[in-house]
């Protein structure tokens, strides 16, 4: 894998939601939950982004279930999901300076 730049909050969820390996529809379902319903995808943004973190080695196809693939988070894809959350945390906390303001 290259080194990226910062993740979509798609590429993000997806990553997140395949810490458990699953298909597509149960990804939909866990990311809606795992973002409180904030985050609700629809399934050609879902696929395209597979596509995508599938060739740049972040998850991989682990069989099929009928018409439902099935994905795995990579090591790769666990490094970078990793990478990404530090990133997001150390942005949160340069920001209290936001809510110190407030007060």
């Amino acid at each position: 894998m290259t080194e990226q730049g910062p993740m979509t909050e798609a590429m993000y969820y997806i990553l997140l939601s395949l810490l458990k390996p699953g298909h597509g529809y149960g990804m939909m379902q866990r990311i809606k939950e795992l973002s409180s319903g904030r985050l609700i995808m629809g399934p050609g943004t879902l696929y395209g982004v597979l596509s995508r973190m599938s060739k740049e080695g972040l998850i991989i196809p682990t069989g099929e279930e009928g018409r439902r693939k099935n994905y795995a988070i990579t090591e790769a894809g666990k490094t970078a999901l990793l990478t990404e959350y530090r990133r997001l945390k150390s942005m949160v906390a340069d920001g209290k300076m936001l809510e110190e303001d407030a007060t």
